[in-house]
């Protein structure tokens, strides 16, 4: 069925399907073209399609814009020229457009604002696909501006044409062709609208060239002034669904909060806090919600699933009830599904209905903004007279420090050799409180591991593990604050996937910290090589062709390092640290380490390899089993309830 839309829409199909459930986005631009309203806030003045798109994003905040040229979108940036000129907007040209949806995406991440990154019609638009991927698996809200050629060669094949708005139907929230720059305020009002409401997410703008050069009769549209009646997310949760979890968490034994990347976004840390203190529950993040909770606190088990403490896995797996906070059921956290956390009741918070359900269905589904439900959920248990409950849960508590004590995380120490581990332990020793960005792969898991960050200092890619993220993430990061220091934690392979961003570096004296861990590998994939496929190491040793880290970034003006042994590590990651401009390390560690804890596919989450080794068992302790938590003589080797091995 072909649908008739306004002229500022182009859609070859009815419905820009976005996967993000009926009240967080996924609505057809038919329906948010025809149901929205904006309201005029000036008198109308002459001027270009470009402008009214420069002028739009600075009214909704955008300070910084991270881009690359080229002939389709060279009309923005000819209005772009002028407007910088003022100093109301800053470009950062970046070396590939892949580094500015990754520096766009970390400034959203850091910030909490929303991202702003350009690219040309063609391969430049195209090269921005695995940036808007990567914001959308992990919701990161995100504005992307396409030049596109001008709307009468549309669909010839014309020269650097793509049908971008094609390409990114599955990976974006929203998307416009721009048919008319009559309409480019609007548009603009709805996108920061949709980006960063709901379910967060990217929305793209494609601008054909003649548009951009069009003059027109401008009236600005002001942030808030759109409104989308097709588009409601739900904010506050069901009153009835909130009392009948508290009703579940009072009748727990065996709580265990479970906190993903919705509580980030919606900055619901301290409510987090609050809930977990007033019932004494323990609390694990996944690897988008790192920050959510502060690590250092006692009822802290940090990360759970694939590489997961051990204490959070078992705990996870005899659990009585889930309390599921901003996240997704990812399969990197629940192993094996129909065995994740078995024995539980499940009460799910999430702004995204079409996330409550699809892979756990709860006792107690409660759609709504993760922090205002626990800010109702809270003010609730104030009103029934709820106090601390410390002694509720406290043989619970008991039996999960008895694990984390069993089952720490280990950091090795190598006779001729600097173990990862130590590495970014002592980064984190010597930065605590810095943004960390990473790539992806063993380095991501060990920092996940042992660095401790605060909420929204914890920037890595999630969802789609996206090798290359670290370096222009961190660039966008410390744009937004120049006065902070901001770590990149890089793999030898992930580092030159986006190598070239230290160009970017260089020009704008970004002050960007890059540790490389470097074992010449491509390490989480020798390490499943080794474990399921035989020590066949295909295609995944990196030694031939390594560049000379050093000198690569002395070649661009940039400090570079290496560390070999382990005197030399404390001194110099002060060194770095201490260095007024950016550094790269090069840190040269054990070839062959393994990341563990890790839960092989298929298995469940208490099925773990790679556990160290339990310290020798009292006579006068009893034994917990890790499967049911019975309670066990010293002296027998399996579980007298369930039959697990002791």
């Amino acid at each position: 069925m072909t649908v008739r839309l306004p002229s500022s829409i182009s859609i070859p199909q009815t419905e820009n399907h976005n996967g993000t459930g009926d009240n967080s986005g996924n609505q057809s631009n038919a329906v948010l073209a025809q149901s929205a309203t904006s309201v005029p806030v000036a008198t109308p003045k002459r001027a270009t399609g470009g402008f009214a798109l420069l002028d739009s994003l600075m009214r909704h905040g955008v300070e910084y814009i991270f881009g690359y040229p080229g002939g389709a979108i060279l009309p923005i940036y000819d209005d772009l020229y002028k407007v910088e000129a003022t100093g109301a907007i800053k470009h950062i040209l970046v070396r590939h457009e892949q580094g500015a949806a990754h520096a766009a995406d970390g400034y959203a991440r850091a910030t909490g604002k929303v991202g702003v990154c350009f690219g040309t019609s063609g391969p430049g638009a195209t090269n921005l696909v695995t940036g808007i991927a990567t914001a959308y698996m992990d919701s990161i809200p995100m504005i992307i501006v396409t030049g596109q050629v001008p709307r009468k060669m549309i669909g010839t094949d014309a020269f650097q044409e793509t049908d971008i708005y094609g390409i990114t139907l599955p990976i974006v929230k929203h998307s416009y062709v721009v048919r008319d720059p009559a309409d480019m305020a609007r548009i603009v009002a709805e996108a920061f609208h949709i980006a960063s409401t709901g379910r967060p997410g990217p929305v793209l703008i494609d601008v054909p060239k003649d548009v951009a050069f069009e003059e027109f009769d401008y009236t600005p549209v002001e942030p808030g002034a759109v409104k989308l009646h097709g588009y409601r997310p739900t904010v506050k949760g069901n009153p009835r669904q909130i009392n009948a979890a508290i009703k579940l968490i009072r009748e727990s034994r065996r709580p265990l909060l479970y906190v993903g990347g919705g509580a980030i976004a919606s900055n619901a840390h301290q409510e987090v806090k609050e809930l977990a203190e007033l019932f004494n529950i323990p609390v694990t993040t996944t690897l988008m919600g790192i920050g959510a909770f502060d690590e250092h606190h006692p009822l802290s088990l940090g990360m759970l699933g694939m590489h997961g403490t051990a204490y959070a896995n078992f705990a996870v797996t005899d659990c009585d009830l889930l309390i599921c906070v901003g996240a997704r059921f990812d399969d990197r956290v629940t192993g094996k599904l129909d065995e994740f956390a078995s024995h539980a009741k499940v009460i799910h918070i999430d702004i995204d209905p079409a996330e409550v359900g699809k892979n756990r269905v709860p006792e107690v589904p409660i759609v709504g903004d993760v922090r205002h439900v626990l800010v109702d959920l809270l003010r609730r248990c104030k009103q029934l007279g709820i106090k601390d409950t410390p002694k509720q849960t406290q043989e619970w508590l008991n039996l999960v420090n008895r694990w984390r004590e069993e089952y720490p995380l280990v950091v090795p120490q190598h006779p001729d050799s600097i173990s990862p581990q130590e590495v970014i332990v002592e980064v984190g020793s010597q930065a605590p409180h810095a943004f960390y960005t990473t790539d992806v792969g063993q380095h991501q898991m060990w920092s996940a591991q042992f660095l401790k960050n605060g909420p929204r200092r914890w920037i890595s890619s999630a969802g789609l593990g996206t090798m290359g993220f670290g370096l222009p993430a961190a660039m966008g990061a410390k744009v937004a604050f120049p006065d902070e220091e901001v770590i990149c934690i890089s793999g030898d392979a992930s580092f030159q996937m986006c190598l070239q961003e230290l160009g970017t570096i260089a020009q704008y004296g970004i002050n960007v910290k890059t540790v490389i861990i470097n074992n010449g590998w491509q390490g989480m994939v020798r390490q499943w090589q080794q474990a399921f496929h035989g020590e066949r190491y295909s295609c995944s040793n990196m030694e031939v062709g390594m560049p000379d880290i050093e000198l690569l970034a002395k070649a661009y003006g940039i400090k570079g390092m290496v560390i070999s042994d382990r005197t030399q590590l404390k001194d110099g990651i002060a060194e770095m640290l201490a260095h007024q401009g950016p550094v790269i390390v090069d840190v040269r560690v054990t070839r062959d380490e393994n990341c563990y804890p890790m839960v092989a596919p298929g298995k469940n989450n208490a099925q773990m390899v790679g556990l160290p080794k339990q310290p020798p068992k009292t006579a006068t302790e009893p034994v917990y089993c890790s499967h049911c938590g019975t309670s066990n003589q010293p002296s027998h080797n399996f579980c007298s309830e369930c039959g697990t091995k002791l």
